[in-house]
C-alpha cells in the first residue's frame, strides 16, 4: 500500500483526466454527431408544423423523469402543449412495452426517451396502427433493434457521437437543442443543464469528459435556479448551494421514490411545478414516498441478509411478496456487506421471478449473467446493474450457472478498492489539503471520492446517534493528532483505547457557521 503524501495524492487525481482534460461547455459535441438526430429534429419540426399529435413516453427512474421534464419545459417555452406518459412499474412494466400501447393509438407520433431501444414487439405494434416512431435512448444494443423512423443512441457503432457514456437525459437535452435551432426558437437551452446534472449523478454516469463539463456548468445553474422545484429542494435541505453528493444521496433517492413506491408521474409533476406552494405540497408527497422506500428497503433488507448462502461467489436470493420498487437498492446493499455480486428476485403476479442485481468491484454481473440469457424471460442493464424475471422452476439451474460463469471469469476476489488512494498519515489531513482535493470534483462514478486507509489507529472515544441508534462517531487519536469520525448504519461494536485500521474518505463539516474536518468511515479492521 503506497504511503502517501498531498503531492502524491494531486498526481493520481491529475491522472483521472489524462484523456481528456478539464473540457468545458465549448467543448461539447454538436447535436449532429447523434446519427439520425437530424432526421429524428426534422420529423418532430413537421409534427409540429403539421398540428400533429405526439406523445412522449419516458421511463419511471431519475433519467427518464428529468429526460420527460426537460422536453415537456422545452414544449411549454415554444408555446406548444406535449402529452406525455410514464410507465408504471407495476402495472405497465418497462419503457415502450406492448402493454402501453393500446393507451398511445390515437397518436400520430411517439417520441421515447431513456427507453425504447429493446422495445422489438411494441415497435412493431406501433407500425401496425401507424404510429411512427421515434427512439432517444442511451442503453446497451440488443441483438435485434426495434422498427423506428429514428435511433438517436450513441452506442450504435455507425454513431459518431465521440462518447459512449452519456445517459438519457443528455441525449433528451441534445434533441431539445436540435429542435431550437431547427425551429428559430431562441430558447436559452443551457438553462436546462442543472436539471441534466441531476440525471447524470442519478444513473451514475462517470464524471468525465462532457460528463464533468455539463455536472459543474449543471450545478452553478442549480444554485442560481428560479425553478419552483429547485428552489424547494434547496430549502428542504436548507442548503444555498448543491453538490453532486447533495444530488447523489438526498435529491435522487426522493425523485426516484414515486417510481419505486407509486408512480413516477409525482416526480415529473414536482419538477414542473409552477410555484413554490405547489412544489414544496408536491415534494412533500415525494418525502412521504422516500419515507415509505426507506422503511420498507430496511424490512427487505433484514429478510434477504438472513437467507444469503456465503459459500456463494454470486448471491441469489428469492423472497415472497418483496417490493418490485427496492429489490435493487436491497441487491446493493447486500452485495456492499458481503462484497459480493448480489440478485434480489420476488414473485411477480405472474408467478414469475423478477428482480434487480448489483455488481461488486469488478466483476460484470452483466456478462455473466447473459451466459444464462436462455433461462431467463427478460433481461436488461450493463456492467453493474441488472434487471431480469426468470421462471421459478429455472431457479436452481439458473444459480448454479451463474456460479460457473463467474469461475470461469476467474475474478481476483482479493482486488483492493480501487477506489483506496493509500496510506494517508493524519498529519497531512487539513484544509490545504481539501481545497487541492476540491479541484477535482465533482466527485462520483468514475471519479470517485479518495479513499484513505490509516492504520493503527486509537478510539480515544465512541458514541452512538441517530433515532434508532443506528451510527456512530469517533475521537480517533495518532501521533498527537484528534480527528472526529462518523460511521453510518452499523451494529457493531467499538471500543475505547482498542487499536484498528480505518479506511475513510474527507470531508467538511459545517456547524454553527463553524467548518471543520470529518473522516467520513466506511469500515473498521483489526
Amino acid at each position: 500500500m503506497v504511503k502517501l503524501t498531498p503531492k502524491k495524492i494531486d498526481k493520481i487525481l491529475k491522472e483521472r483526466f489524462r484523456d481528456d482534460g478539464f473540457l468545458n461547455l465549448s467543448n461539447l459535441p454538436h447535436p449532429s454527431k447523434f446519427k439520425d438526430m437530424k432526421k429524428a429534429t426534422n420529423r418532430i419540426v413537421k409534427a409540429i408544423k403539421n398540428r400533429e399529435k405526439i406523445i412522449l413516453i419516458g421511463d419511471y427512474d431519475v433519467d427518464g423523469v428529468i429526460s420527460t421534464t426537460i422536453l415537456r419545459l422545452f414544449f411549454s417555452e415554444i408555446g406548444l402543449p406535449l402529452d406525455w406518459f410514464i410507465p408504471n412499474r407495476f402495472r405497465d412494466g418497462y419503457g415502450l412495452s406492448t402493454t402501453i400501447i393500446p393507451k398511445i393509438v390515437d397518436y400520430n407520433l411517439a417520441i421515447t426517451v431513456d427507453n425504447g431501444i429493446s422495445a422489438v414487439e411494441a415497435s412493431k405494434l406501433c407500425q401496425k396502427y401507424n404510429i411512427e416512431l421515434i427512439i432517444t435512448d442511451h442503453h446497451l444494443l440488443p441483438k435485434e433493434l426495434p422498427i423506428a423512423y429514428a435511433i438517436v443512441n450513441q452506442k450504435q457503432p455507425d454513431c459518431n457521437f465521440p462518447y459512449s457514456e452519456v445517459c438519457g437525459a443528455q441525449i433528451a437535452w441534445y434533441l431539445i437543442a436540435s429542435l431550437n435551432r431547427a425551429l428559430n426558437s431562441l430558447i436559452d437551452i443551457k438553462s436546462y443543464l442543472g436539471l441534466v446534472s441531476i440525471a447524470i449523478i442519478a444513473d451514475m454516469m462517470p464524471l468525465k469528459h462532457i460528463n464533468r463539463a455539463m455536472v459543474n456548468s449543471g450545478l452553478k445553474i442549480l444554485n442560481n435556479s428560479t425553478l419552483p422545484a429547485i428552489r424547494a429542494f434547496r430549502d428542504r435541505l436548507n442548503k444555498t448551494s448543491l453538490n453532486a453528493e447533495d444530488i447523489a444521496f438526498q435529491i435522487a433517492p426522493i425523485l426516484n421514490s414515486a417510481g419505486r413506491m407509486e408512480d413516477a408521474s409525482y416526480a415529473v409533476d414536482f419538477l414542473i411545478s409552477q410555484n413554490i406552494y405547489e412544489a414544496n405540497s408536491k415534494l412533500d408527497i415525494l418525502i412521504e414516498f422516500n419515507n415509505r422506500r426507506k422503511a420498507t428497503e430496511q424490512k427487505i433488507t433484514d429478510e434477504a441478509l438472513e437467507k444469503v448462502n456465503s459459500q456463494d461467489k454470486v448471491i441469489v436470493i428469492d423472497g415472497e411478496n418483496w417490493h418490485e420498487g427496492v429489490v435493487g437498492i436491497v441487491s446493493a446493499k447486500v452485495a456492499r456487506v458481503h462484497k459480493k455480486p448480489t440478485i434480489l428476485l420476488t414473485k411477480s403476479k405472474n408467478g414469475e421471478l423478477k428482480g434487480s442485481g448489483r455488481s461488486f468491484s469488478i466483476c460484470n454481473l452483466f456478462e455473466i449473467t447473459n451466459e444464462s440469457r436462455e433461462l431467463l424471460t427478460k433481461f436488461g442493464g450493463h456492467h453493474s446493474a441488472i434487471g431480469l424475471s426468470l421462471p421459478y422452476k429455472n431457479l436452481d439451474r439458473f444459480k448454479k450457472e451463474l456460479q460457473l460463469n463467474y469461475m470461469a471469469k476467474r475474478y481476483n476476489e482479493n482486488i483492493i478498492d480501487p477506489d483506496i488512494l493509500g496510506e494517508l498519515d493524519f498529519r497531512y489531513i487539513d484544509f490545504k489539503l481539501m481545497e487541492m482535493m476540491k479541484r477535482y470534483e465533482p466527485f462520483g462514478q468514475g471519479n470517485s471520492r479518495p479513499k484513505f486507509i490509516t492504520k493503527d489507529v486509537l478510539i480515544e472515544d465512541v458514541a452512538t446517534m441517530g433515532k434508532e441508534k443506528e451510527h456512530k462517531r469517533f475521537i480517533f487519536f495518532k501521533d498527537g493528532i484528534r480527528l472526529k469520525g462518523v460511521l453510518f448504519k452499523t451494529k457493531e461494536s467499538y471500543f475505547i483505547n482498542s487499536r484498528v485500521n480505518i479506511i475513510y474518505t474527507i470531508n467538511e463539516n459545517i456547524f454553527n457557521n463553524r467548518v471543520t474536518i470529518q473522516l467520513m468511515v466506511e469500515e473498521i479492521y483489526k
